[in-house]
């Protein structure tokens, strides 16, 4: 019995101290408001940096952009330039203007004629923007 008595006076002499702590909490209120500069700093801090960040990636993608359109201009120059004229890929030229001298090997005119317009058809360029080197005949063998 004695056993019981020492565990119930040990539980309860717990349970006066547990008591005595919460007794002793200081005011909450006093606490929020005494961190409330330090929170609010921590949270201005967080949301500068998400706006820094995000003014970071929006720069570098316009300067993305404008290096890609950059190349994309000098590539299409780039293309147009052998030919001498400056006009964008798929419009046609004026009336009479070529991309350039064919020659023509073991082959008549209509046949080449006739190979230059499928290619215009299925590349969807103009047959005049088109700039063919030579068009040679292959023997099967």
């Amino acid at each position: 019995m004695n056993f019981f008595q020492e565990f119930i006076t040990d539980i309860c002499s717990i349970g006066n101290e547990f008591k005595d702590r919460i007794m002793n909490i200081p005011n909450r209120g006093d606490i929020v408001m005494a961190n409330l500069p330090t929170a609010l700093t921590g949270f201005l801090v967080v949301i500068a940096m998400l706006a820094l960040i995000a003014v970071v990636i929006y720069v570098f993608s316009k300067v993305t952009y404008a290096l890609t359109k950059k190349k994309e201009t000098v590539r299409e120059t780039g293309e147009n330039s052998s030919a001498g004229i400056n006009v964008p890929s798929g419009t046609p030229l004026a009336e009479g203007n070529s991309a350039g001298k064919l020659d023509l090997m073991d082959v008549d005119e209509p046949t080449a004629a006739v190979i230059m317009a499928i290619v215009s058809d299925q590349s969807g360029i103009p047959l005049n923007r088109l700039n063919f080197k030579s068009i040679k005949k292959v023997e099967d063998k």
